[in-house]
């Protein structure tokens, strides 16, 4: 039976995708936009500032919040720090408390969330959805980030938090000889892999918990039907080591990769705190939660998956 689902962010990397597919199911999806609203699908809000309509959310069968500031396009100033952690918690906290007061609320509400909440550097442990969250900047944005939908639950909503991991999808124009990037984490890494400059970042053990955006989009429609509630992370089975997902890239582009980019060299394009907390993290995600709920994942591991994201 065809659902209405109503997305924030659906702009975005994984909202375009997940809103592709879902109109490609036969679903309606309602969009929430800041700016001017161009269709009948369309619903103007305004996180900062509080507006939201109020039936947005009445009679939706599912809610799925995708917003928030980009952690890895500016540099981690004062400003850029509060605005990442402000887009997050004015936008979850909005559509929470509306979910709470609505009179006929969604059963669902998805919200984003992601696996940095377990701090940058865990080594080799392996980490599920009761791992302890980390005492980093990114890790502290996460747990208010996901305490933000508590209205919501006391309403007594299903409320699914999903922790995303480093999602993979062909780069904008990635075919040319120096695609424009854009697009997930292949989007500043395959430009230099085709001019035969990549290189493993460091020791390259510092493990990468990915998922490809096709398993991304059907992990969430999995989730909405699924009983699950809590936190729930998203990625593949198979994480790999820096050192690895740099070999593979190279083999899948057909490139060499002999290049290493010392630490102190992010630290000082980056800053240390956000070279630490993005370029550098080091968590080894598990997805045994999702896969034991029935879950089939299509590109559990990376060889595969950069093929079939990149086409090759």
């Amino acid at each position: 039976m065809p659902r209405t689902v109503l997305i924030s962010g659906a702009s975005g990397l994984i909202g375009t995708a997940l809103s592709d597919r879902l109109r490609e199911r036969g679903d309606r999806v309602a969009s929430l936009v800041r700016g001017p609203v161009r269709s009948d699908d369309e619903i103007r809000w305004d996180p900062a500032t509080g507006e939201l309509p109020q039936d947005a959310v009445e009679g939706v069968d599912v809610v799925v919040n995708l917003s928030g500031s980009g952690i890895g396009d500016k540099r981690w100033s004062a400003e850029r720090k509060k605005e990442i952690l402000d887009s997050r918690l004015d936008s979850t906290g909005l559509l929470a408390r509306a979910i709470a007061a609505a009179d006929n609320p969604p059963a669902t509400f998805l919200s984003a969330s992601a696996i940095g909440i377990y701090g940058q550097d865990r080594g080799d442990e392996v980490l599920d959805e009761d791992a302890s969250a980390g005492s980093d900047f990114l890790a502290r944005v996460t747990v208010q980030w996901e305490t933000a939908t508590d209205p919501a639950v006391a309403a007594g909503v299903r409320v699914v938090v999903f922790r995303t991991g480093l999602v993979l999808t062909r780069p904008v124009g990635w075919r040319g000889l120096l695609p424009s990037g854009g697009g997930g984490l292949l989007g500043p890494l395959v430009p230099l892999f085709k001019m035969g400059l990549g290189g493993r970042i460091g020791s390259g053990k510092q493990w990468m918990s990915w998922i490809s955006i096709d398993d991304e989009v059907d992990a969430l429609i999995h989730l909405m039907d699924s009983s699950l509630s809590g936190p729930v992370n998203l990625v593949a089975p198979h994480p790999a080591t820096n050192a690895e997902f740099t070999r593979t890239l190279a083999g899948v582009l057909r490139r060499p990769a002999f290049f290493i980019i010392p630490r102190f060299a992010l630290a000082i394009r980056f800053g240390r705190e956000m070279a630490a907390g993005t370029a550098l993290a080091n968590q080894r995600v598990s997805s045994e939660r999702l896969v034991s709920d029935g879950f089939e994942f299509s590109n559990p591991k990376l060889d595969p998956a950069l093929r079939a994201v990149l086409d090759r």
